[in-house]
């Protein structure tokens, strides 16, 4: 989901000592603890040349007392055996995405041009996957930070809005007792670490998107002896993403705001593949079309007795943000609903919410605000927050509602960290350089993040896309794409200044419709296949 979102109390003493005495190399080993060696992986085959197996690894890794978790590992082993580099560990950001689920459901197809010559090895992320993986057992759309209505200045019940982020968080806290405070980032690379020595590697070469980008940085910071090749796509400026989320999750907005103008713009120059919405002024129908919808809601799928309103129509073109392959259903989706159609906007909208087809949600939503809630720095001024909400409605027409409200229910969240990590963030001298890549039009992680990254690690590279969506490798363009694998299995690095252009045309599929069943199952089929993770 999107890039930033957490509160932030202080935080307890206890933990900031944590935080200060894990950080650099020599947190590499005192995490493993008096007389603990690596532990070794019990591979199993688990469906389509892939291995799994599961490492258990300490609850706190200051006081490993206080228990373990055990973590799903899947690998794919590398298919050119005589001449394999070594490991690849992937991340497919979030937070919140359960990466071993999401590569043995079609994920390790992103990495086909990079498995010949690696093993592609993931690991889940602390609370999202193995024991304790985090579930509120929660309807999004009815309570939580994007739950609807979203929250206006015009008439706001404050109490009512603070009322309902707090019963989420008290719902939260309540089914996930154990996990929440080692949820951390910094616990999570501790992991990744235990997994690199477990597999009897010397050093680790990664490639993380979104949040995965953190995650990398992260690890670059704590363990920069056993850096190998690190490929950060999407980044993030990681010093202001953990220590001024507020900030963070303002440049995000705006960035949306700029995406969805992009879109409106495209779909003015080319009617044909916006089918026609808008005519000259696509941006006033759209502005119109929300207006209406939320005065006089739409039907939906037939026999889904919900209705589709304005705020459904806001959540259906920011998840479309993340693609541009997306755009194409996002004007499949307003054409039908100037039609009075809300079928294809509902679809859009459900997956936003990550809800299934049999009306059930997938935990990812919870997960991401469970992590980012428990580790970002949000101030604990309500008040503030409550102008930066009101703020972002005057400033950004579309978006204004992933930030300022929405960030109240994590500035509220009751759980303190344990072993987070708040920088600095650099990359290792005598590592490889870090290859940083950006979309220059990325809306969930704006490109000026990724510069302000290079500039945070020191040794890195930036590789720039001209281009929409979130992430640019791989299928965007060819450019991209032989620079990541150059580098990661030549140790290539990109000139200074490389700049590549992005591939993706805005074009509908053939023999395209505006309803129908048929029509909603390719859809959905498009949005996971285009959609794999989503930074909030």
């Amino acid at each position: 989901m999107t890039s930033l979102l957490a509160p932030r109390r202080i935080v307890s003493l206890a933990a900031a000592l944590l935080v200060l005495g894990l950080t650099g190399p020599a947190a590499a080993s005192a995490d493993r603890g008096p007389g603990q060696g690596p532990q070794a992986l019990d591979f199993a085959p688990c469906g389509d040349g892939a291995e799994c197996a599961t490492i258990t690894v300490p609850l706190d890794y200051t006081h490993h007392a206080r228990g373990t978790l055990d973590i799903p590992v899947v690998r794919m082993p590398a298919t050119d055996q005589a001449n394999r580099i070594g490991v690849l560990f992937v991340d497919f950001g979030g937070p919140g995405d359960a990466t071993v689920d999401t590569l043995l459901d079609g994920g390790f197809g992103v990495f086909a041009g990079l498995n010949d010559r690696f093993d592609i090895v993931g690991w889940d992320p602390r609370g999202t996957g193995g024991t304790d993986a985090i579930d509120c057992r929660n309807d999004p759309t009815k309570l939580g930070p994007y739950s609807q209505p979203f929250a206006r200045p015009d008439g706001l019940d404050r109490s009512a809005l603070i009322a309902r982020f707090q019963a989420y968080n008290k719902r939260c806290v309540a089914l996930n007792p154990r996990i929440l405070p080692f949820i951390t980032t910094g616990n999570t690379v501790r992991d990744m670490d235990r997994i690199r020595a477990a597999l009897g590697e010397e050093t680790a070469n990664y490639l993380g998107f979104s949040y995965g980008t953190f995650l990398g940085a992260t690890y670059e910071s704590l363990f920069g002896d056993h850096v190998g090749r690190f490929v950060l796509d999407g980044a993030l400026d990681p010093g202001q993403y953990i220590n001024d989320p507020v900030q963070s999750i303002r440049l995000q907005t705006k960035g949306f705001e700029v995406a969805i103008g992009r879109f409106l713009q495209a779909c003015a120059a080319d009617q044909t593949t916006c089918l026609g919405f808008g005519g000259a002024d696509p941006w006033a129908a759209f502005d119109a079309l929300v207006e209406s919808m939320n005065e006089h809601p739409l039907p939906g799928v037939p026999g889904d007795p919900r209705v589709v309103d304005g705020d459904d129509l806001l959540t259906a073109t920011l998840i479309a943000m993340y693609n541009k392959l997306n755009w194409p259903f996002l004007a499949q989706a307003l054409a039908a609903a100037t039609a009075g159609d809300g079928s294809v906007v509902q679809l859009l909208s459900d997956f936003f919410y990550a809800r299934n087809p049999d009306g059930t949600f997938d935990p990812i939503t919870d997960r991401f605000f469970a992590i980012t809630g428990t580790e970002l720095q949000f101030p604990n001024d309500i008040n503030a927050l409550f102008k930066v909400g009101a703020d972002d409605f005057d400033l950004f027409d579309h978006a204004w509602w992933n930030s300022g409200y929405a960030d109240i229910a994590q500035a509220l969240w009751p759980i303190d960290p344990v072993g987070a990590f708040l920088g600095p963030f650099s990359a290792p001298k005598d590592a490889p350089a870090t290859l940083v890549v950006s979309n220059t039009y990325d809306p969930a992680t704006p490109f000026k993040g990724a510069k302000r990254m290079v500039a945070e690690l020191g040794n890195a590279r930036l590789l720039t896309m001209v281009g929409d969506g979130h992430t640019a490798y791989p299928g965007n363009s060819a450019c991209i794409d032989a620079a990541v694998e150059a580098y990661l299995k030549d140790g290539a690095v990109p000139a200074a200044g490389t700049v590549c252009r992005q591939e993706v045309p805005f074009a509908q599929p053939t023999q395209t419709t505006t309803s129908g069943a048929g029509t909603r199952r390719a859809i959905r089929a498009g949005l996971r296949a285009n959609t794999r993770s989503m930074m909030r």
